[in-house]
């Protein structure tokens, strides 16, 4: 087997690292003996935490293909690299920090920025070999941007994390001569311990760590500058009394359920200051796992959010007060269009018809607009099931239902809301006049389910007056279109069948909700 970190040949017209070289060293090596390897994985998961991003990678760039050979937050095991960041990355002798990939002339047109996984966020640490082939990065990544970019300490962090990769690397070729040696794994672990602490002590996050069974016996040393507290006061079960009276019940059940099931502990709580403010704070951790998949340790920060809090809550206020008088609006322009249909009988079809046009926008707005915990409807404001029955309820008789939705649930936005209200409302509005619902009997089903990366929609007649496709389209069949086809950028299908109609709405999920 080639070393992955033997010398490789220096290309003498240029002065630059053979590539077919390195092709050759890259895709030689037996990645199978460190894919998915615990200590790197660990890394990964530091790495992640301490850059504030979902995802971070450890990669290897061969010829045609990237090898993710450690994944956090990610699933795809390999990649192209013609559309690789790290292909560029790798090249370089510093962090590549990419704040907003959309700003970035090199990768705005990337098929990973355009299309998933929609990267916005980058920064890699180039991993070389002793003497200087670029074979690939540690890298994070975020679909959303970071204007801000790296702090110092986060780029000396990541660029730490890059070196303890590649020495995990080089590890990796004598694993079984190395666990054989009691002596030279007790020193690794002081060295390693003794690294985690330097740099432990160097963030500005409040950081801390825990026994399987959640005994914190670590805290940084920020911990302590922030709280006040006499060293080791705080070791066992300390922290939580440090948390304000009405946070410590929640915080110690959400803690507590992490503990028992393994999912990452998160949790906004009031935590006092050396001087007794109470300040804002939001706690993550992650476990750590040996090589049989046990809970080792518990690594975890303390930020303080106390300033983005309060502003979050004022930009709340103030976005309630523009969805009432949005409200406010929808009402008079109701009123406006009633008391045009009273002066002027000839339109009074015309008028209803629009009020209720309006109405379906007003519940849609009333959907997705911001809440309060007493505001807030029962149905949860993300979903599409809530809206359709919301939609539906004046159609809806005080004893069973005649609209039934049924199949899958999926997130929504204010974004899509709006169009799928007004395209529904249309369908609900015909079948009332000349469909299912036209007579006491008849019913109609919405089918929901997924189809690879679109939603299906599927309404369904059954039980009315037959019904046949129409000479000419109308306002309502172009109302439908646009919602579906130009605002959602999905398809309509209908089937025009004497039992009664159904209407096939595809929807691409992108469509449906920012996130």
């Amino acid at each position: 087997m080639i070393d992955l970190f033997k010398p490789a040949t220096a290309d003498t017209s240029g002065g630059r690292v053979d590539e077919a070289r390195r092709g050759e060293v890259v895709a030689a090596h037996d990645f199978e003996t460190i894919r998915d390897d615990a200590a790197l994985k660990r890394l990964t998961d530091f790495a992640a935490a301490l850059c504030g991003t979902p995802v971070a990678l450890v990669n290897v760039v061969a010829r045609d293909r990237q090898h993710f050979l450690v994944r956090t937050g990610y699933d795809a095991p390999e990649g192209p690299p013609e559309t690789s960041f790290c292909s560029v990355s790798m090249h370089g002798d510093e962090t590549m920090v990419v704040p907003d990939a959309t700003l970035d002339p090199r990768f705005a047109d990337n098929p990973q920025v355009t299309h998933e996984p929609f990267i916005r966020f980058y920064a890699g640490v180039p991993l070389k070999s002793d003497d200087g082939v670029p074979l690939g990065s540690l890298c994070v990544i975020d679909t959303v941007p970071h204007p801000e970019g790296l702090t110092v300490l986060q780029q000396q962090g990541l660029s730490t994390l890059g070196e303890a990769v590649m020495a995990r690397l080089r590890d990796s070729r004598d694993a079984a001569a190395w666990r054989a040696s009691d002596s030279a794994h007790h020193r690794a672990l002081a060295e390693s311990e003794n690294r985690f602490r330097v740099l432990a002590d160097s963030m500005p996050q409040m950081v801390w760590s825990t026994l399987p069974d959640g005994f914190h016996d670590y805290y940084n040393a920020r911990w302590y500058e922030f709280t006040g507290v006499p060293a080791g006061s705080t070791d066992g079960e300390g922290w939580n009394d440090m948390f304000h009276p009405d946070d410590q019940e929640r915080a110690r059940a959400v803690w507590q359920h992490s503990l028992q099931t393994g999912e990452p502990y998160q949790i906004e709580y009031r935590l006092r200051r050396h001087d007794g403010q109470y300040r804002w704070t939001l706690g993550r951790a992650l476990p750590i796992r040996d090589d049989a998949g046990a809970i080792v340790r518990w690594f975890g920060t303390c930020t303080d959010i106390h300033e983005q809090k309060e502003a979050s809550q004022e930009r709340e206020i103030i976005a309630q007060e523009l969805s009432h008088r949005i409200k406010n609006i929808f009402a008079v322009i109701s009123g406006l269009i009633s008391f045009s249909a009273r002066g002027n009988p000839a339109f009074a079809d015309v008028a209803a018809d629009l009020r209720g046009r309006v109405t379906a926008l007003g519940r849609a707005h009333d959907f997705v607009r911001p809440h309060s915990a007493q505001s807030r409807p029962t149905a949860a404001p993300s979903s599409l099931h809530g809206l359709l029955s919301e939609l539906f309820l004046p159609y809806q008789p005080q004893e069973g239902a005649r609209i039934l939705v049924d199949g899958e649930d999926v997130r929504i936005d204010d974004r899509s809301a709006t169009p799928i209200a007004l395209l529904f409302h249309e369908l609900a509005t015909n079948t009332t006049k000349y469909g299912a619902l036209a007579n006491d009997h008849g019913t109609v089903t919405v089918a929901i389910r997924s189809d690879a990366d679109r939603l299906l929609l599927d309404w369904r007649e059954h039980g009315g007056a037959p019904v046949s496709a129409p000479e000419k389209t109308g306002f309502g069949s172009q109302l439908i279109e646009l919602s579906a086809v130009r605002q959602l950028g999905g398809s309509v299908t209908r089937d025009w069948n004497p039992e009664g109609l159904r209407v096939e709405i595809a929807i691409p999920k992108s469509a449906l909700s920012r996130s």
